[in-house]
């Protein structure tokens, strides 16, 4: 993987670490994925005019079905992603959506695009499975907890966290197709991606105004720094894919595994540190044998 990629995906990662502690923090359901949707089109939109007007009319039936495709998923991703908030810990649901969703991409992208990966590669990706699995939790996630009401919290967040993982591994490839094989403008791709989720999302909002508002009042300062600071991570992610192999950028996206531990842990009390330690080691190894290979 070429170092500008390396780059892109570590910041990338730490930005995706610092806005889905944000979410977390929120507490919300669709319409805060509505929320943040409205702030990124209001607060993106010069540059996706700017960019739009001239590579939009350029798009034909296939670009649109794959814009198409890609909402539907990113909302049902950014959906999944906040009930399991909700319902169970961020650090058994964030590790283990990271880690199955590029797994799967990896192997979406060896299968079904043609990539080729090399034993040293396949090993970094293995490690950066490891790692993730080792800060949800380790062994503890199937021993769970003598506790009945922790086990169910915690199976909840397996569960949610893994079926967040097959959305991102879906959309992963939908969208390394539109910017590495059709050249589509990754800013752009996020961008209208987003207005096309909005017309998904908006009837949880306008079916009760009043309580839409109440909740935004509430939110409105996570809605925002979410709707700025989220695209910036993805599309950095878009743009490595256009330079590196997404079965490579899919697992080093992971590296954000190693600032939510570190943050989401401190910031919300959740978790052994010692494990998330480990699981760091493994997930730097990884990623660096992702970039060597």
């Amino acid at each position: 993987m070429p170092l500008s990629a390396l780059a892109l995906v570590v910041l990338a990662g730490l930005i995706h670490a610092s806005w889905n502690i944000a979410a977390k923090k929120a507490g919300g359901d669709s319409r805060f994925a509505t929320f943040t949707g409205i702030v990124m089109m209001v607060f993106w939109a010069p540059l996706g005019i700017w960019l739009g007007r001239d590579q939009i009319p350029a798009w034909g039936r296939t670009e649109w079905l794959l814009l198409a495709a890609s909402s539907v998923l990113h909302t049902l991703y950014y959906i999944v992603l906040l009930r399991g908030y909700r319902k169970a810990d961020l650090t058994i649901v964030y590790p283990l959506a990271r880690g199955s969703g590029p797994l799967l991409s990896s192997l979406a992208a060896i299968m079904l695009l043609g990539e080729q990966i090399s034993t040293l590669g396949a090993a970094g990706i293995a490690g950066v499975v490891a790692g993730v699995f080792l800060i949800a939790g380790g062994p503890g996630l199937w021993q769970a907890s003598h506790d009945p009401a922790q086990r169910k919290r915690i199976h909840k967040g397996m569960l949610y966290g893994l079926v967040t993982g097959v959305f991102i591994a879906s959309y992963t490839v939908v969208d390394g197709y539109a910017v590495k094989f059709l050249l589509m403008s990754p800013i752009l791709v996020d961008y209208i991606g987003n207005l096309l989720r909005l017309v998904v999302l908006a009837p949880t909002v306008l079916r009760d105004v009043p309580a839409a508002a109440l909740l935004w009042r509430r939110q409105w300062k996570y809605a925002v720094f979410v709707g700025i600071i989220s695209p910036v991570s993805y599309v950095l992610v878009l743009y490595a894919m256009q330079t590196a192999p997404l079965s490579h950028v899919a697992p080093a996206r992971e590296v954000s595994m190693l600032f939510a531990a570190l943050i989401g842990g401190q910031l919300l009390g959740e978790g052994d540190r010692a494990l998330r330690l480990l699981g760091a080691v493994f997930i730097a190894a990884g990623v660096m044998a992702l970039a060597a290979g």
